[in-house]
C-alpha cells in the first residue's frame, strides 16, 4: 500500500463523460453497467460455493486498503498537491471518470488500490508547469503528514472499532463466555458431557485463573485426553465441571476441520464487564494500546532470528507447519491476504466480537507495517523527508537526497519481505490457520 503506482499510462483518452464533451454520451455508462454485472457474477459464484463470507470479508479488506489510499488523498489535497488519480485495483481499467484534475476510477485486478501524487520522489519526470505542486516542493510538515497519513487511518479506525466493541460489548476480561456448543457429526462433545451450557463464564481450569486471554485455550489445547476441572460462573454461582478435551483430528464443524489439539466442542468468546459511556473512550484506548502492545510483540517475534527459524521450520516440515496451524500463536509466523480472509470468514463465524477484534489487529498491522523506514513503504518517505530537513541548513537551498543511493538497501529489504510474503502465502494454502474453538 504504497502511495504511488509506479506504471505506464495507458494511451488513453479520459473516460469520463464530463472530461471529453465529444465522446457520446452513453459510453462510461455502458462501461458502469459491464462493472456492474461483473461484480454481479462474481458475488453469485462466491455464494454458490459457499464462500459468502468469505466474499464479504475481502470487500471489508478492500475498503480498509482504499481508506488507507483516501488519507493520503484527503492530505495532499488539503496540502494543495497535485493529485491525478485515484484507482480500486491495479491493471487494466475498467472504468473511470474524471472530475478536476484527478481521475478516479477501477481497474482489473482487486488487490488494493493506489493515489497518485505529482512529484512523490525525486527521480519522477514533472511538467514545469505543475513542479510547483509536487509533493517534493512542498514544506516538511506537509509531507510527513501527507506520508503518514495512510497509516494514522489505519490506526483512527482500530481506535473507532475499539469504542464500539467497549460500548456494544464492555470491556474484555481474561474469562471466556460459552457462546454455543457445537455439533460434533457422530459425537457428543467433551463440553456436552461434562454439562456446560451456553452462556456459562468460564473462570478457571483445575483450579487455576487465566493470567491472559490466551491462557484459557492453551489449557484445553494441552490436555487431549486428560481430564480437567472447570471453574464455571454460571446464575451468580461458581461450579466446578469436569470434562476430557478431544483431539479434532478427522471432525469437522461447519464445514471446517477442527485442528490435532485439545477441543471441548464450544464457540466462546471472551467474557466482558459493562462499561458506562463516560467511561467508554478510556476503556477504548486502553484496549486500544493493548491491543497494539501485542501486535508489536508480535511482529518483533516474527521477524527475530528465533521467527525466522520457526517459519523456516514450517517450511520445510509439515508437520510444524500443521501444528503452528492448529495451535495459532504456539510458533512465530506471518499471515498473508489469503490467511488474513480465511481468519475472517473464520471470525464471522462466530460472531460480530471476533470479526470486530480482528479488524482492529489487521487495522493496527497494517498502520505499523507501513510505517517501517523503508523504501517503498510509506515510513520509507517518512524518512527520507525528515533526513532531508535535517540536512537542510538554515540560508542554504533546500537538501534533496538522491534515493538512488537507497536502491540496492530497498532491493535487499523487497527480497527480505518477499521471503515472508510468499512463505506465509505457501503456509496459509497448505496449512491455513485456525482460530481457537
Amino acid at each position: 500500500m504504497t502511495i504511488t503506482e509506479q506504471e505506464e499510462r495507458a494511451d488513453l483518452p479520459p473516460l469520463g463523460d464530463d472530461a471529453d464533451p465529444a465522446r457520446p454520451a452513453g459510453g462510461n455508462s455502458a462501461r458502469v453497467i459491464q462493472l456492474l454485472v461483473g461484480v454481479a457474477a462474481i458475488s453469485a459464484l462466491f455464494v454458490l460455493l459457499g464462500w459468502g463470507p468469505l466474499l464479504l470479508f475481502i470487500v471489508i479488506l478492500i475498503a480498509i486498503v482504499m481508506l488507507h489510499e483516501l488519507g493520503h488523498f484527503v492530505t495532499a489535497k488539503w496540502a494543495g498537491m497535485q493529485v491525478t488519480e485515484y484507482f480500486v485495483g491495479f491493471g487494466p481499467r475498467l472504468w473511470s471518470v474524471r472530475r478536476g484534475e484527478t481521475e478516479y476510477g477501477v481497474k482489473a485486478i482487486p488487490a488494493g488500490g493506489y493515489v497518485r501524487i505529482t512529484g512523490f520522489t525525486s527521480l519522477e519526470e514533472v511538467p514545469e508547469e505543475d513542479e510547483p505542486r509536487a509533493y517534493r516542493q512542498q514544506p516538511f510538515h506537509q509531507r510527513i503528514i501527507v506520508a503518514s497519513a495512510g497509516s494514522a487511518v489505519h490506526f483512527l479506525i482500530a481506535l473507532i472499532l475499539c469504542l464500539i466493541v467497549v460500548l456494544g460489548y464492555g470491556q474484555a476480561t481474561n474469562n471466556y463466555t460459552v457462546s454455543s456448543l457445537e455439533h460434533w457429526p457422530g459425537k457428543t462433545t467433551p463440553a456436552a458431557i461434562a454439562g456446560l451450557k451456553a452462556g456459562d463464564t468460564i473462570v478457571s481450569i483445575n483450579g487455576k485463573t487465566f493470567a491472559n486471554p490466551e491462557a484459557m485455550t492453551d489449557a484445553v489445547k494441552d490436555s487431549t485426553g486428560k481430564p480437567i476441572t472447570i471453574g464455571v460462573e454460571r446464575d451468580g454461582r461458581l461450579i466446578h465441571l469436569t470434562a476430557t478435551p478431544e483431539s479434532g483430528k478427522g471432525i469437522k464443524v461447519d464445514g471446517q476441520k477442527l485442528g490435532n489439539r485439545g477441543y471441548l466442542g464450544v464457540d466462546i468468546a471472551p467474557a466482558v464487564n459493562s462499561v458506562s459511556l463516560a467511561s467508554a473512550p478510556g476503556v477504548a484506548l486502553s484496549t486500544f494500546w493493548q491491543v497494539t502492545d501485542q501486535t508489536m510483540t508480535g511482529i518483533g517475534q516474527v521477524f527475530s532470528p528465533h521467527g525466522i527459524s520457526s517459519l523456516w521450520h514450517q517450511l520445510t516440515n509439515s508437520h510444524a507447519a500443521a501444528s503452528a496451524a492448529d495451535n495459532p500463536g504456539s510458533a512465530p509466523r506471518p499471515t498473508s491476504i489469503v490467511g488474513i480472509a480465511n481468519l475472517g470468514s473464520q471470525a464471522e463465524q462466530l460472531g460480530v466480537y471476533v470479526v470486530l477484534m480482528l479488524l482492529i489487529s489487521i487495522n493496527i498491522v497494517f498502520g505499523i507495517l507501513n510505517l517501517l523506514p523503508m523504501i517503498p513503504l510509506d515510513g520509507g518517505h517518512v524518512a527520507v523527508a525528515a533526513y532531508e530537513w535535517v540536512r537542510t541548513k538554515r540560508g542554504q537551498p533546500y537538501y534533496r537526497a538522491d534515493i538512488t543511493k537507497l536502491f540496492p538497501v530497498a532491493a535487499l529489504f523487497i527480497a527480505f519481505l518477499s521471503f515472508f510474503v510468499i512463505a506465509a502465502l505457501y503456509l496459509d494454502i497448505t496449512h491455513p490457520l485456525q482460530l481457537p474453538h
